[in-house]
């Protein structure tokens, strides 16, 4: 049997207060009956006591205090509220049951009323009695259905803001993947030419392996200007600054000076914040993995095409088209920013190279 919790026991003694003190009061303005002596206490408390497994056992405790109310009822004790254990439970009762189960439970102690009255000699329950207690265990019912109604609503509710909560978390946690994918993977490219370029020209070419290393070390700091922001919102719980297309003359001066040629063609004007984000991203893990990953390419072009409600981006290479494409976390990363917005991404080999074609929608976004 489970402990009663601290809500039963303070209910069952404020419920034991109640049916003695009103009992032991009408004993006093009723003389004539049988005053309350040992057994009478005794079976007032025997109504009362079962509530403090209400909530573990809350037909059991029913059964228990309608019966022995009925048995009270039989003797010549004062009349009192001892029925109010068994209104509880039966209110319990239909908060965990619903009110089908309840009402026939009801309808059970009802009958049980009536049996016992004709134990007791008189066959027909008074009508004003039956009405009556009809009338309060529908009424019972009725409030233990609404608050069972009411306590599944909150907990709906609740569990509801707990799944948004985690479908927001979990939102940002792959926001926040994207970012330092991104950041790391086009830092890292951008640093891993250069070095490349150093190490090779380091003794015939000082003055070129010197640019070099000054573009390693604007690359890096860059990255970790990046790389602090997008893990900022780990520690502080805020969203993340991120670029916009803003800054993509700056990109593509960190792409060239890897020896690829970059040209940029079109102006896509204000745009939203996100979509400006968005395009931002695309843009950089695009020609990222066109220093990474294009055979023989020498040279990119980025497009940029603002329609009335889209912006098309391209990025093309003048490479080798690649004999077989695998999907990995930029591809996947990029597809992911585009569709969060209903736009659409496509990543293909091209006539010459390879092709980036993302279209995002500029309605519907915060501007």
């Amino acid at each position: 049997m489970q402990a009663p919790t601290k809500r039963d026991a303070v209910i069952t003694v404020v419920v034991a207060a109640l049916v003695l003190g009103a009992t032991t009061g009408s004993g006093k303005y009723r003389p004539i009956l049988m005053p309350l002596d040992a057994g009478g206490y005794g079976l007032l408390l025997a109504a009362v006591l079962p509530l403090l497994w209400r909530t573990s056992y809350p037909l059991a405790v029913f059964v228990v205090t309608m019966a022995v109310a009925l048995i009270y009822h039989r003797t010549d004790y004062p009349p009192g509220p001892v029925i109010a254990g068994a209104i509880i439970a039966l209110f319990t009762f239909a908060m965990r049951a619903g009110p089908w189960r309840a009402g026939a439970a009801a309808g059970v102690g009802l009958l049980g009323a009536y049996v016992s009255y004709v134990l007791g000699g008189n066959p027909w329950l008074p009508h004003v009695a039956a009405t009556g207690f009809l009338a309060l265990a529908a009424a019972v019912v009725a409030f233990g259905t609404a608050a069972r109604a009411r306590a599944a609503a909150v907990r709906a509710s609740r569990e509801r803001a707990v799944e948004r909560e985690q479908r927001l978390a979990e939102e940002e946690r792959l926001r926040v993947a994207r970012e330092v994918h991104d950041v790391v993977a086009h830092s890292l490219a951008m640093i891993n030419v250069q070095a490349g370029v150093a190490a090779h020209v380091a003794d015939r070419k000082p003055e070129q392996a010197k640019e070099a290393l000054l573009a390693i070390k604007d690359a890096s700091r860059t990255a970790l200007h990046d790389l602090r922001a997008a893990l900022g919102v780990l520690r502080t719980g805020d969203r993340a600054p991120v670029p916009s297309l803003d800054r993509v003359d700056e990109l593509i001066d960190a792409t060239s000076s890897t020896g690829l040629r970059v040209d940029l063609h079109g102006d896509p004007g204000e745009l939203p914040a996100q979509v400006g984000a968005a395009a931002y991203r695309i843009v950089q893990e695009s020609l990222t993995n066109v220093v990474r990953h294009a055979r023989d390419a020498t040279a990119a072009v980025v497009r940029l095409t603002r329609r009335e409600d889209m912006l098309v981006i391209e990025v093309s290479d003048d490479g080798a088209p690649p004999e077989e494409v695998h999907g990995g976390n930029g591809l996947r990363g990029m597809r992911e920013r585009a569709e969060a917005l209903g736009g659409t991404l496509v990543a293909a080999p091209g006539e010459r190279g390879f092709l980036v074609r993302a279209e995002l929608p500029l309605q519907g976004t915060d501007e």
